[in-house]
């Protein structure tokens, strides 16, 4: 199975309004303001998505609006983050039903599986679902991790088609080279790490900090793309502290303030999560206000 699965994909905040309830015309408007930077698709419902905050229903619900906001101009992924192997089929229908053009699938949460038990899971979402497959293969987050070898052994699977490695190792994409090859596109998961992950091989970049600033984000993987090395790394390194956001553990709130700042969206998430406050709210905003007041003219 082929797909043109390549540029980068904003992992696209779910949008509230105050109190908890969905704005789709929100998350609408999120949409086409990351298409207009030239983004290459979308990944509704990962971390960033709140994908555990939602209802099945609602879960499907975001995907329908953010395919109908599309509008067929880019690929649109759902995040498939369920307990148990079966709901992750389950899920994965109404994704299709949504109209969603792929998957990214997480391990099941709450049991930390080991690699047997995680590569069986990949297999049986795969046969499970005629949909191309994005894994989602990050140890940090989820205690899970696919190494090359047990992504070979994945490799008969047509329909697993890309791997977002979020390992926090950027030998990892070597690894993965030497041992599958041009098997899988790789994508970067990890915002902080890009620059290596795409001059070592990545063909995509799964984005948290694109949310807030779509069109630097773009410029940025275009010049790594191109072997621009020098413009690519003094934008890096602008972007680098707000990159770093994408790696605490409070990324949704970080991200969503972000949103606020620069008009991409707002910052209300769901309990348990809280609005940030106090010294930490502090600390962001003084990050995003240093960002904000030496911004590149992209």
């Amino acid at each position: 199975m082929s797909t043109a699965w390549t540029g980068v994909y904003p992992a696209l905040m779910t949008e509230f309004v105050k109190g908890g309830t969905l704005d789709l015309e929100a998350t609408g408007r999120h949409i086409e303001s990351c298409l207009k930077a030239g983004v290459g698709g979308f990944v509704m419902l990962g971390t960033l998505g709140e994908n555990t905050s939602l209802t099945a229903d609602e879960k499907e619900s975001v995907l329908s609006a953010a395919v109908e906001a599309a509008a067929g101009r880019v690929p649109v992924l759902s995040g498939v983050a369920e307990y148990t192997t079966d709901f992750g089929i389950q899920f994965a229908k109404r994704a299709r039903r949504a109209g969603c053009a792929g998957l990214m699938v997480l391990p099941c949460l709450v049991y930390k599986q080991d690699s047997r038990e995680a590569v069986r899971h990949f297999r049986d979402i795969a046969a499970g679902t005629d949909l191309p497959i994005m894994i989602y293969n990050n140890r940090v987050a989820y205690g899970v991790d696919l190494t090359p070898e047990d992504l070979a052994m994945l490799s008969d699977c047509e329909s697993i088609v890309a791997v977002k490695e979020s390992s926090h190792d950027s030998r990892r994409i070597t690894d993965m080279l030497n041992v599958v090859g041009g098997r899988y596109t790789i994508f970067c998961g990890v915002d902080d790490l890009v620059l290596e992950n795409v001059l070592f091989g990545a063909e995509g970049w799964v984005s948290g900090l694109v949310n807030s600033f779509p069109a630097e984000a773009v410029a940025l993987f275009k010049l790594a793309r191109a072997g621009r090395v020098a413009e690519a790394h003094a934008l890096y390194k602008w972007f680098m502290p707000l990159l770093h956001l994408d790696c605490d553990v409070k990324l949704v709130q970080m991200i969503k303030l972000a949103n606020q700042m620069t008009g991409e969206g707002s910052e209300w998430v769901r309990p348990p999560r809280l609005t940030l406050e106090g010294d930490e709210r502090a600390r962001v905003t003084a990050v995003l206000e240093r960002a904000l007041s030496t911004r590149p003219n992209i």
